[in-house]
């Protein structure tokens, strides 16, 4: 059970790691200082207006000690002495409160000025962290691009990967195709595949019409040179025959003067 609990906290732990982002636990961490110091102003805030509190009735009652002393005296003038007593009685136990809340105004204004103080040092490290925190930032911003232009140029960034392996499969497919349509040819022109539109033929076939093409030009070269010449001899035979007519004939018409 305890080697389990390990391993789930393990995995958990490295799932959170993968999922957590410095930066946005960077602002989490400002935003809650921000309410942090937000609060110790307001316990300033506070305290201040309980001090004021404290001030406003120390002069009530200083005021009303004031009073009834003057009232005193003037009892003691007209010889009223007990009224005169009376009057300072009052005061006195008027005195005592304004003692106390002298003691609470004074213990108010030494937690004022602590929280005061406090609150200053809490901004001067609120401002601190914020910069520090916009540094920090920025640093794993710009180590962040940084890593993925080198993966993108060494190619092993999970983009670049899948495109690789698109650009792999297309040259594969590519391949296969090729080898397929030259098998084919292949085939078709040794004969061992037939081509049901009958245009394709194979080297034999080809060999022997070409032979034969050029066969039947050459007679017909033949037959056309045998014309020609035939031709020739036939036009100089019936040259000769005119000649001779024509020289034979004025003999036979020549009259015989020897005999007569």
């Amino acid at each position: 059970m305890k080697r389990m609990g390990m391993i789930f906290r393990a995995k958990a732990n490295k799932a959170l790691d993968r999922a957590e982002d410095p930066r946005e636990t960077l602002d989490y961490s400002y935003q809650k200082q921000l309410e942090l110091l937000q609060k110790v102003r307001r316990g300033v805030a506070d305290v201040a207006t309980s001090r004021k509190r404290l001030e406003l009735q120390l002069n009530q009652l200083q005021g009303q000690s004031a009073k009834l002393e003057d009232q005193g005296r003037k009892a003691l003038a007209l010889g009223r002495e007990d009224l005169a007593r009376e009057a300072l009685t009052r005061r006195s136990a008027l005195q005592q409160q304004v003692t106390d809340l002298e003691t609470q105004h004074q213990t108010l204004q030494g937690e004022e000025e602590k929280l005061t103080l406090a609150s200053q040092r809490l901004q001067a490290k609120v401002d601190a962290f914020r910069t520090k925190k916009e540094t920090i930032k920025a640093t794993y911003t710009a180590a962040q691009a940084q890593t993925r232009i080198g993966e993108a140029f060494s190619g092993i960034s999970e983009e670049m990967g899948d495109v690789g392996m698109a650009i792999q499969r297309a040259e594969d497919k590519t391949a296969q195709l090729q080898a397929r349509a030259g098998a084919i040819d292949e085939l078709m022109a040794s004969g061992a595949l037939d081509d049901p539109s009958g245009m394709a033929k194979d080297d034999i076939t080809a060999e022997l019409d070409r032979l034969s093409g050029g066969s039947d030009v050459e007679l017909e070269l033949q037959r056309m040179k045998a014309e020609l010449s035939g031709g020739s001899s036939g036009q100089q035979a019936i040259e000769g025959g005119q000649n001779g007519a024509g020289q034979s004939a004025p003999q036979q018409d020549r009259p015989r003067f020897d005999k007569q």
